[in-house]
């Protein structure tokens, strides 16, 4: 059956794969307004993290005989730990200066963190086997839906359903909102702000590690990997909304999908399509989709 010359198993496959897709743009973006939206802080390095955490995976499984299951918890504390480092020694000293000021310290860590990885482990891509447990295909009738890409899609909402809830709705993600606005105020409360912040970017910093771990199986892990997909990533970022938690989400999800169906339709243009949608939402509405307008 074919739909405007369009075969259905054709369609339905670049539907997974956008969706697949818009899970690991999600879950990135998702990272990055959390650092932006409390700390006010735009971290270039979001893409490197994103590719330790896949390198890590691919230590722990071939240089030091973890699993999966290990580095999927793993990877993402260490990386985290690794943020809070970051912060406490170098972020915290330029959280009042310009946003450029945080953008080129970032950019800097970043060009470093690949520096080092290359120096390391070379620039080829480094293979990495789908856990036994996620191996294999099911059958829905009208496709066959490879098992990892299923986890990868359900995990990765999870876990961002789970931030959301966690910002937005919780007293800690009052406290945090509020710590950024008037921190003096929230630390009469016997709240430690400083802590607070540093376990944000720490938790930003997991969560691009999460998402490394998890497209590690099903992408070439390389210390290059992120370079294209964080330009993406802040696109993602720029059409939900600068710091928006719920519009990093939908729009990650939303962007992949449509990268899908472009693929279909008219191949040429799915590496552009993102950026086609970015300016047409900046005409439209400059605080993008879900940011709040001055």
């Amino acid at each position: 059956m074919e739909i405007f010359g369009i075969s259905l198993p054709a369609l339905y496959s670049q539907l997974l794969l956008g969706l697949v897709n818009g899970s690991f743009y999600a879950m990135l973006s998702l990272g990055l307004a959390v650092i932006f939206g409390l700390l006010n802080v735009i971290n270039f390095a979001h893409g490197a993290l994103f590719m330790l955490g896949a390198l890590l995976t691919w230590v722990g499984l071939n240089r030091l005989g973890l699993n999966y299951w290990v580095m999927l918890v793993l990877a993402p504390f260490a990386i985290g730990l690794l943020g809070v480092v970051i912060e406490r020694t170098m972020l915290r000293w330029i959280y009042k200066l310009d946003h450029l000021y945080g953008l080129l310290l970032t950019l800097g860590l970043t060009l470093m963190i690949e520096g080092i990885c290359r120096s390391a482990f070379g620039v080829s891509g480094l293979s990495y086997d789908v856990p036994d447990a996620l191996a294999g295909a099911s059958d829905l009738g009208f496709m066959f839906l490879p098992n990892y890409r299923a986890w990868v899609v359900v995990a990765s909402l999870f876990v961002c359903l789970v931030t959301w809830y966690l910002i937005e709705k919780t007293r800690i993600g009052a406290y945090l909102r509020a710590g950024t606005e008037n921190p003096r105020l929230v630390e009469a409360f016997g709240v430690n702000v400083p802590l607070m912040i540093t376990l944000t970017y720490g938790l930003g910093c997991a969560l691009a590690a999460l998402a490394g771990v998890l497209a590690a199986p099903v992408t070439q892990v390389s210390p290059i990997m992120a370079q294209n997909l964080i330009t993406v990533i802040f696109a993602v970022v720029v059409i939900g909304g600068m710091g928006s938690i719920l519009g990093a989400i939908v729009t990650g999800l939303g962007l992949g999908v449509l990268e899908g169906l472009t693929k279909v339709v008219y191949p040429e243009a799915a590496s552009t399509v993102v950026f086609v949608a970015m300016v047409v939402v900046l005409l439209v509405r400059p605080a993008g989709l879900f940011g709040k307008t001055q």
